[in-house]
């Protein structure tokens, strides 16, 4: 090929993968093996000693993962990326890298509820400190700045409601604070926003979601943008101090622009174990080839049946960023010009009662607990995936009591259209 940057379609079906070498395969091979053999006695101890890379064990690196990774760092624009089990255990390894007991970062309260339940309750138990801030007020995350804060958290595309995060206003606070800034880029997916390229630090995926698109694997994933010096201030010293299980090596001084991804690799997949399966990370990888033609269908659609919702007489509002009458259109533009995503939600004039009936009328869309499928999801966030959440959380994280989510898949959007119709007539 010619020293042209392939292109983000080429990249998803390309990147990272080769001709497997001994059998030919063209297809990435899942490499269901739990471990792998040395070469000899020397080849094995430069190998645990980090003097090496190479295969050990699949709890800690797969050459199937390992094409997964590659592919996602390309699309998001990082240097180097790991793939975990989940997203939950993305966020989680990638924390234990930053935070100390006792420690604090600061999170948009826009998020997905079993993040907001995992910052709030589970991490307490680390004696990580979440402070919320405000994803619409810029200056609220400045005002949670202390000098515990080893972090920010946003999302590009909030769950449920799909608002968009400014992340360049965002980044610039993190950097004020000398600070990295993490973005979950699950429901844009790199197709519609990278956030690297707007000041993100590190990106987190639920590979479960868009990247993967089927519905028939989890999966999660670290991207590091290669861009935050983490010798600051003596900060971060998983990476800037001498690492005693490893012979006294200093990640960052060794690794370079890569060093954070190293860390998770080592010192967070490694210790606390959320290895991704070989196999899902074949079905994942099988899924991405095919993520730019499914993205934009997904947002091609999202938009169509935002324009039938808002029109409806049963519909009291709704928050899709797509809509030109949307309070985040303008941020849409800007970052995600391809199309604002397919997660979205409305509220309806019945209230509770009428958002748990919809949901239960529906006949094409399926009710469960997913986003990002090729198939049209719906739930109802306040009696599940927000049930956690007080009233006044629930209202403020974009759950209402009268809120229904829509995950809008690649069907037909007239048969779509015509389930939600005769739905809201029942």
């Amino acid at each position: 090929m010619s020293d042209r940057l392939p292109g983000f379609s080429t990249l998803a079906v390309h990147a990272g993968a080769q001709p497997d070498p001994t059998t030919g395969a063209r297809a990435t091979p899942i490499y269901q093996t739990t471990s792998f053999v040395f070469n000899d006695a020397d080849h094995a101890a430069s190998l645990f000693g980090l003097q090496a890379f190479g295969n050990i064990y699949t709890r800690i690196g797969n050459p199937t993962n390992a094409v997964l990774e590659e592919r996602v760092a390309a699309l998001e624009g990082g240097t180097a990326a790991l793939a975990v089990a989940s997203g939950h255990a993305a966020q989680v390894v990638v924390l234990q890298q930053l935070l100390q007991p006792g420690d604090e970062f600061i999170a948009a309260r826009k998020l997905y509820g079993g993040s907001i339940n995992q910052f709030t309750h589970a991490f307490k138990s680390f004696g990580w400190n979440v402070v919320w801030a405000d994803p619409d007020d810029t200056a609220s995350f400045e005002r949670a700045v202390t000098p515990r804060t080893k972090a920010i958290f946003i999302e590009s595309i909030a769950n449920p409601g799909g608002s968009i995060t400014d992340i360049e206003a965002i980044s610039t606070v993190a950097r004020k604070a000398s600070v990295p800034l993490i973005v979950d880029n699950t429901l844009a997916s790199p197709y519609l926003i990278r956030p690297i390229d707007h000041g993100a630090d590190i990106v987190v995926h639920s590979l479960t979601k868009f990247l993967g698109g089927h519905g028939n694997s989890l999966g999660g994933i670290i991207v590091d943008a290669g861009t935050f010096d983490w010798s600051t201030g003596g900060k971060y010293p998983m990476l800037s101090e001498p690492r005693p299980e490893y012979h006294g090596i200093r990640l960052q001084e060794t690794f370079g622009n890569f060093a954070f991804a190293i860390a998770c690799r080592v010192l967070g997949l490694r210790d606390l174990g959320p290895a991704l399966s070989p196999f899902n990370a074949f079905l994942i990888l099988t899924g991405i080839e095919t993520l730019p033609l499914r993205m934009q269908k997904h947002c091609d659609n999202a938009k169509a049946i935002a324009e039938f919702l808002a029109s409806h007489p049963a519909v009291a509002s709704v928050s899709y960023a797509g809509l030109a009458s949307d309070k985040y259109n303008q941020l849409a533009r800007k970052y995600a010009p391809k199309g604002a995503g397919a997660v979205f939600t409305f509220s309806l004039k019945g209230g509770y009662d009428a958002g748990v009936s919809l949901v239960e009328k529906l006949q094409l869309f399926s009710h469960l607990a997913n986003v990002g499928d090729t198939r049209s999801l719906v739930i109802h966030p306040a009696s599940t995936t927000h049930s956690q959440l007080d009233d006044a959380a629930k209202i403020r994280s974009g759950a209402g009591p009268d809120v229904v989510r829509l995950s809008i898949g690649i069907e037909d959007k007239e048969d779509l259209i015509a389930d939600l119709e005769q739905a809201l007539s029942a």
